[in-house]
């Protein structure tokens, strides 16, 4: 393992201090980071989805700004606005929260279809334009959107061609019990959860780092067995008949490049079949459509998924 790999385990053991339980959400936030990719975390309420995201800031010495989004954020509220300057009688640009390393999109279902779109072309472009003038975003950029999988009512869903837009999607659920004991003692001996210098989280990596890293990860050995794999992988779920829209080329691509960060972050130098298997669900969850009458029975996405999976001989 390198140099910039041990300062990621580094910045993963650093997260540890503040966020108990939740190793693979971290995990697959980092591996989003070294391939220029962006997150959904969807999980409920109270499992520490904000405190990841600033947890790895702080131990990447990066900036993080929150967004919470509601029905009425307007798309400037994001991307920033031009604001007239008496004492010189002219306009400048305002930049908006958005111009962060990393980016907490909160509830981004909560806001309208408008705004959303407003976030997904920054994220896209890596700019924002106003007035004809484009404004580069900061390097790195991450944004992490968070959806709540039990409120609908007052929500805007993403339509899926704005969910191709995330590499990841990550399950975030409740800790296990020896990590949510811990948390509860953390609790009672009364230590914020937001004060992460208390919590003994420091910077210990950075750009610098993971620039290097992202390099590395470019060169990891990919044998054509996996790459005939992930096809595949790719073709069953468009033969599937329980999904009305089964996986892009670029979803195909996405699970490649997704793979590598993930072996990467493993210690490897090679991504083996586990590791495309392994992210099969969190890189494609959100690219394939079930048909409404297949999901009228009470299948998920997940549950399809698998079933793909079982199919598709692992190569030896």
């Amino acid at each position: 393992m390198g140099e910039p790999n041990r300062a990621l385990a580094a910045v993963r053991a650093e997260v540890a201090k503040a966020v108990k339980g939740q190793e693979p959400a971290v995990f697959g936030i980092l591996a989003a980071l070294l391939v220029r990719g962006h997150v959904i975390l969807e999980g409920v309420p109270g499992v520490a989805k904000t405190l990841m995201v600033k947890a790895l800031g702080q131990a990447l010495a990066m900036e993080f700004r929150r967004i919470q989004f509601t029905p009425d954020l307007m798309p400037s509220d994001v991307t920033g606005s031009m604001v007239y300057e008496a004492r010189n009688a002219s306009f400048r640009f305002r930049a908006g929260p958005i111009f962060a390393n990393l980016v907490l999109a909160d509830e981004i279902n909560r806001t309208p279809p408008k705004t959303q779109a407003a976030l997904l072309e920054a994220m896209e472009e890596r700019q924002v334009s106003v007035e004809g003038e484009a404004h580069p975003l900061p390097s790195p950029f991450l944004v992490v959107a968070t959806q709540n999988p039990v409120e609908f009512e007052g929500t805007y869903p993403l339509p899926e061609a704005q969910l191709d837009r995330f590499l990841l999607k990550l399950r975030v659920g409740y800790p296990g019990p020896d990590s949510e004991r811990e948390v509860l003692r953390m609790h009672h001996q009364g230590r914020d959860p937001h004060d992460l210098a208390a919590l003994g989280v420091h910077p210990v990596a950075g750009a610098v780092d993971l620039e290097a890293a992202a390099k590395e990860v470019i060169g990891l050995t990919v044998a054509d067995e996996l790459i005939d794999y992930i096809w595949q992988l790719a073709d069953q779920t468009r033969r599937s008949p329980s999904l009305a829209l089964g996986v892009s080329p670029r979803g195909a691509a996405m699970l490649l490049t997704a793979s590598k960060a993930w072996a990467y972050l493993s210690g490897r130098g090679f991504v083996t079949p586990d590791d495309g298997k392994a992210l099969v669900k969190p890189a494609w969850r959100h690219r394939v459509l079930l048909r409404p009458e297949v999901e009228m029975e009470g299948a998920t996405t997940d549950a399809v998924l698998d079933g793909v999976l079982q199919r598709v001989p692992v190569p030896k």
